[in-house]
């Protein structure tokens, strides 16, 4: 007779505590995080230039902010940027405006 080998440690037994099962699940999560890319000067200088031209124009731009775990995408119109606060205001309907880090900011569409 053949000895099985053991694929998992967790195989070994059939109960797991909840504490245990907690923890196995937040591993999981940390190792599929993202890290955040760095922009260099020309993509921060592409940025400013399409967000610069949302506020002229008032044409949508979408925004592509980045999140640990996946991207996510606003659309609207660029009211103004708060250099000193580093943030870009976004309106995407006539009464709804948020404030977006331009930390968060990864890349810009038109």
């Amino acid at each position: 007779m053949r000895s099985k080998k053991l694929d998992n440690i967790w195989e070994c037994s059939r109960f797991m505590l909840p504490e245990h099962e907690r923890r196995i699940q937040n591993e999981n999560r940390h190792r599929d995080m993202r890290t955040k890319p760095e922009l260099d000067e020309q993509e921060m200088g592409s940025i400013e230039r399409v967000l610069a031209k949302s506020i002229e124009d008032h044409s949508p731009v979408t925004l592509i902010l980045f999140r640990p775990d996946r991207d996510q995408e606003y659309r609207g119109i660029v009211m103004s940027v708060d250099r000193y606060l580093m943030r870009v205001k976004l309106r995407w309907s006539d009464e709804h405006w948020d404030w977006i880090p331009i930390s968060d900011i990864i890349n810009v569409r038109v």
